[in-house]
């Protein structure tokens, strides 16, 4: 299926084409699918310079009014599903059911953000003084996405961001620009003017907008070594910045575990979008007694898993979604390899063209190998073997990152307790992957800093004001 190559940047309320385009590759296929504009400086100041015009009236208006415009994005993406999962599969790989996932996610985040109210916190009124804290927004957001949830990740900070009042311009990553320009599209009457832009551009985009004066936050989801230059940047104008980084996320599984329940259920938490997630499980401890049956399990329902073009129906796992990861992905199965770890493939790669991995499991590697060190990001699982729970909690705690884990386990208050001792932001039991847009999430350590979902999300866009008023009656003459 090939795709109308007209895609436009979203400027001031018009779409703008830009003076070069850059190609999107379908990884499936690794045949051009579409352009896209190449931004320069000019497009850059003149997305923020509306942002920053439409920000007065737009924080002024009603939250009844700007709630009421989330929830018309969200519809204008519900009415558009089929044809943006068509899109969404063929610019990043993904499987057609899971497209669609991710934008009934979108919709559902869009409209979970509607109805979001900032928090007035009435610190005293007594018979000398009226005082009370509220929250007001920061003024022009630079939002920038990732390739792996493009829309959805996008939305997790465009929603709080414009229902706190600010104004957004949103960068989406260049392998993935697609649905999110088509999405632009869709909404850019539902909004003022200026207070939703979409810039698209390779990679000087990122840092000319880290180091504009004209945003007051940047919010970003990517790796941990992009996230450090952010900081660094930010820090000449004193930008806020939401920064969700990279994670390795363990999975503990007890001894206590019905491995027939639950080996499905891990194998998705590794498994999902490819293992292209940030809270995917990338390092998976079992204990001894169950290690064999589950590792087995895992195993043989890989080999029931389609693997292949995402836009045919009974694809389950598509591509990865581009060369470079493609080739990581591939450089830490060879080092594995080549260290003489235990490497179990699910099959070959599917045909002569795309970035298709087959699933593979490393059988008990050592703790300091680069695969149980390093974020994947892909198709390959270490399963590691423990028979203490204390040096479980010890090993999986000593990595420098801190963003999503999970416990498995019969008896879940033994799981839960379990589960309060790992420093991650997030820990699931017998679950994983859950995410609520009324629940606080991000990283502790280096994955991260600040949130995302739920009150504390949304305070994450504003600022908090104090106002303390004397009241008259005690005012000496």
């Amino acid at each position: 299926m090939k795709f109308d190559t007209d895609f436009h940047m979203l400027i001031n309320g018009t779409l703008h084409s830009g003076n070069s385009r850059l190609d999107v590759i379908n990884p499936a296929t690794e045949q051009v699918i579409g352009s896209f504009p190449d931004a320069a400086p000019d497009d850059l100041d003149q997305a923020a310079a509306a942002a920053r015009a439409a920000f007065p009236g737009w924080a002024a208006t009603p939250i009844a009014e700007r709630q009421a415009a989330l929830a018309a994005m969200a519809q204008a993406v519900i009415a558009h599903i089929d044809p943006l999962k068509r899109l969404l599969t063929a610019e990043h790989g993904k499987p057609l059911a899971e497209a669609e996932v991710e934008l009934q996610g979108v919709a559902y985040w869009l409209k979970s953000a509607a109805r979001f109210e900032l928090p007035v916190t009435i610190n005293e009124d007594s018979a000398t003084r009226y005082s009370e804290t509220r929250h007001v927004p920061l003024g022009v957001v630079g939002a920038i996405a990732p390739w792996n949830y493009p829309l959805l990740l996008a939305i997790f900070k465009v929603g709080p961001a414009l229902i706190a009042g600010n104004c957004v311009v949103l960068k989406p990553s260049p392998f993935t620009p697609l649905t999110t320009l088509k999405f632009g599209e869709l909404v850019k009457d539902l909004l003022p003017p200026g207070v939703f832009n979409i810039v698209t551009g390779g990679d000087s985009l990122g840092p000319w907008m880290t180091s504009h004066p004209a945003f007051d936050k940047i919010s970003f989801t990517g790796s941990t070594a992009t996230g450090r230059k952010i900081m660094e940047t930010a820090a000449a104008t004193l930008k806020r910045v939401t920064l969700e980084l990279g994670g390795n996320d363990a999975a503990i599984v007890m001894p206590d575990v019905d491995v027939g329940k639950v080996a499905k259920d891990l194998f998705w938490a590794a498994f999902r979008n490819n293992g292209q997630m940030c809270i995917a499980t990338k390092r998976m401890y079992v204990h001894k007694d169950v290690y064999e049956p589950l590792k087995n399990a895992l195993l043989d329902y890989a080999q029931s898993v389609k693997l292949g073009d995402g836009s045919e129906p009974e694809t389950q796992i598509g591509p990865m979604n581009n060369v470079p990861q493609y080739h990581r992905v591939l450089d830490l199965i060879e080092d594995a390899k080549a260290k003489g770890y235990t490497v179990i493939s699910s099959g070959e790669p599917v045909g002569k063209s795309g970035y298709f991995i087959p699933i593979t499991i490393v059988d008990n590697p050592p703790e300091d190998s680069r695969i149980v060190q390093e974020e994947q990001f892909g198709p390959v699982l270490p399963i590691l073997k423990f028979d203490d729970i204390e040096d479980v909690i010890e090993r999986v705690n000593a990595s420098s990152y801190g963003l999503g884990a999970s416990v498995w386990g019969g008896d879940e208050d033994a799981a839960f307790k379990v589960a309060k001792r790992i420093a991650s932001g997030t820990v699931w039991v017998n679950e994983t992957q859950h995410l609520s847009p009324s629940a606080a999430f991000g990283g502790m350590k280096q994955s991260g800093i600040g949130v995302e979902g739920g009150q504390e999300g949304l305070l994450e866009y504003t600022s908090a004001q104090t106002i303390v008023r004397r009241k008259a009656a005690t005012l000496q003459r």
